[in-house]
């Protein structure tokens, strides 16, 4: 499973972004695909998770500031990420797994590449 994070960028305190992350053709379908986020120095942390069946989970610091949603036939799930703070800032990654929707990154198998996200004060 190859997993692609795009949608990373630089915004004002307050303002939104969109991350998303597409996966190999017809391998997402099963899968559940989570969002976690790293600062320097530390492991990463988990955001979001939904499931195949749309189930979905969040953090408690990002929860009504963030929607994570999938689009199947796309085989690409999306963080959409609202009220940005600068405690925000983060690389992002996208991972995926089967039949674990927890917030344990050891435990996803696949992962993208990070997307930097920066929110300013």
């Amino acid at each position: 499973v190859q997993l692609q994070a795009s949608g990373g960028g630089f915004v004002q305190a307050g303002g939104s972004l969109k991350l998303s992350c597409a996966a190999s053709e017809g391998t997402f379908r099963r899968l559940v695909v989570a969002w976690f986020r790293q600062y320097p120095g530390s492991d990463r942390e988990f955001v979001s998770s939904i499931a195949w069946i749309g189930k979905t989970f969040y953090a408690d610091s990002v929860k009504g500031r963030f929607t994570i949603s999938r689009d199947n036939a796309k085989d690409t799930i999306y963080l959409e990420m609202n009220s940005l703070k600068p405690q925000d800032t983060a690389v992002y990654y996208c991972a995926a797994v089967q039949g674990y929707t927890g917030s344990d990154y050891l435990k996803y198998d696949y992962w993208g590449q990070g997307t930097q996200v920066t929110v300013s004060s």
